[in-house]
């Protein structure tokens, strides 16, 4: 027990200064050259790290059977590792961001004018959103804006780590929440017409109930569902991927219209399936920038929380 826990002390104080190194070195390096060093690490992780590469090429495997061949999937896998290494990258360079002009220097948003109509019915705005490319860049934009987003993720193991991700989701004005936590507080923020941002597109231990995503039966966290039914706030869907003009683009998707037949169990998987459909469109689109290595189908009809 001691080495276990000796091994992983070491594991994470080695990823923690890791990190630390990465954020310092981040701005040294023009963007484009630290986003071509960065893929190459991704590139060395693909290498080095069976487990989650196996995971990788199973997963895109059983997402693309039929519409991918074994070739496809193989180079796919890799992209995704590149993918991953870039956008991680491009987090890092963020944390010195200090205005909304620096950030547009390097990403583009489309689709404000949907969030604009959500805003404008005084319910609150549930931002929905997904682990696709520089994920938390959205948290940066939207608080720059004034948004003050609540974003709900859950904490990492490591309280170094743990920190720095809450100390940049923290920044601008943004609050995080960790996932399960301060439930009441969200219900008020909504209440008042603020936003919050959710992801649901993991495997967590959390209420779920089963849902489609690419043809098969996927627990899927209720919390957005449950929040979305009893504030009637807007869903509006977001997600962020790093294009080809090597810009990342950020897009806000239209609101996504809630099904309140009345029927509470109904209601829970009908919203969650529509919520989830709109996830897996995104994902098709960029399915390189998803994170595939994640165990998304790993709990089974019987083992989900309700």
């Amino acid at each position: 027990m001691k080495k276990r826990k000796l091994k992983k002390r070491i594991k994470y104080s080695s990823l923690y200064y890791f990190v630390r190194f990465l954020i310092f070195f981040s701005n040294l390096l023009p963007r484009k050259v630290w986003l071509a060093f960065c893929g190459w690490l991704g590139k060395l992780a693909y290498s080095f790290s069976p487990k989650p590469r196996a995971r990788t090429i199973y997963h895109l495997g059983l997402a693309f059977s039929g519409e991918k061949n074994t070739h496809e999937i193989l180079e796919m896998s890799k992209q995704v590792f590149v993918m991953l290494g870039k956008n991680a990258g491009e987090i890092l360079r963020s944390l010195k961001v200090k205005s909304l002009a620096d950030l547009e220097k390097f990403l583009v948003t489309e689709g404000l004018e949907n969030y604009e109509r959500a805003h404008a019915k005084g319910k609150g705005v549930m931002f929905l959103t997904s682990h696709v490319g520089a994920f938390d860049l959205q948290v940066t934009n939207m608080a720059l804006r004034g948004l003050n987003p609540n974003i709900i993720g859950t904490a990492l193991k490591d309280e170094r780590l743990n920190e720095l991700l809450f100390e940049y989701r923290n920044a601008f004005g943004a609050i995080a929440i960790e996932r399960g936590k301060e439930s009441v507080r969200l219900f008020k923020v909504l209440k008042s017409g603020g936003s919050i941002a959710i992801l649901i597109d993991q495997d967590t231990k959390v209420k779920s109930r089963f849902v489609d995503f690419f043809g098969m039966k996927a627990a899927t966290p209720i919390g957005a569902t449950v929040l979305a039914l009893r504030t009637g706030c807007a869903v509006v869907p977001t997600y962020i991927y790093l294009g080809e003009d090597g810009k990342q683009h950020m897009h806000i998707l239209p609101e996504i219209p809630l099904v309140n037949t009345g029927d509470e169990e109904t209601d829970l998987i009908v919203n969650t399936q529509n919520f989830t459909n709109v996830t897996e469109q995104i994902v098709r689109e960029h399915p390189e920038q998803w994170v595939w290595m994640h165990e998304r189908w790993k709990t089974k009809p019987g083992e989900e929380i309700r």
